[in-house]
């Protein structure tokens, strides 16, 4: 048996960030390993700039995904005003966007990009750790989840939560056994679910189910001030809403 940390993520909008280059920003079609560790990170009160931490975190533990329920596209065509930040000795930072607005409006430049979304879309997440020494316990990842010390949002801060993650830590033989103990939510029932669900996992653990295909990931964080990612293999399959492989 395998001791298993499980939790619901669902808001009105969700990113989870692909490659980007120039400026469109497109987003994988379910959570990156940097989201979720960014969400863990974020509950335990580990800020971006905390490099060896977020480092640890994404080293010590293994995450799978279930998509529940798809959701649909969303394409925005953004607009943003910021001042500039400067460069060398005269570097600027500002805290807040209020600090930025209050900066010279002479000063503000308009940047535009592209940015893609999926709305209504749910997933659950299941964790574990990659062995007995690990910086956090599955019960106090599961407390700072409801409790968390900084706001949590889906891939981008303008995607917060639209429900409880409804975490729980429990035991099982594999993946699929411990997204069984998922709660129904009959707040949920009116989103248009898919007839069956795409499981994606990395590591070793038994799914439950064979892996129809593995793919490679570059969402592994390795420095979030140097905007660094490493390679990871993700594998796939697809399942039954009843928890039978397809």
């Amino acid at each position: 048996m395998t001791k298993f940390l499980i939790f619901r993520l669902y808001g009105p909008m969700a990113s989870w960030g692909d490659v980007a280059v120039g400026t469109y920003r497109p987003t994988f079609d379910h959570p990156s390993k940097s989201a979720v560790m960014g969400l863990l990170a974020a509950a335990i009160g580990i800020r971006r700039d905390e490099d060896v931490k977020l480092r640890t975190l994404a080293e010590s533990y293994d995450f799978a995904v279930r998509v529940d329920a798809s959701g649909t596209m969303l394409r925005d065509y953004h607009t943003s005003q910021v001042p500039s930040s400067g460069s060398g000795r005269n570097k600027k930072y500002f805290a807040t966007r209020k600090d930025e607005l209050a900066a010279s409006q002479k000063d503000m430049k308009t940047i535009l990009s592209t940015r893609d979304y999926y709305c209504d879309a749910v997933y659950s997440v299941c964790l574990w750790g990659k062995s007995d020494d690990v910086p956090y316990s599955l019960d106090n990842l599961a407390q700072k989840l409801k409790e968390p010390e900084l706001v949590l949002y889906l891939g981008r801060k303008s995607c917060p939560l639209a429900m409880p993650v409804d975490t729980k830590v429990v035991n099982g033989m594999n993946i699929q056994d411990a997204f069984s103990s998922m709660n129904s939510d009959n707040l949920l029932d009116g989103l248009q679910k898919d007839d069956s669900m795409r499981l994606y996992w990395e590591g070793g653990q038994d799914a439950g189910v064979p892996a129809l295909h593995t793919i490679t990931r570059r969402d592994d964080p390795l420095s979030r001030r140097r905007w660094q990612f490493a390679d990871r293999k993700e594998h796939f399959a697809v399942v039954q809403p009843s928890g039978r492989d397809d």
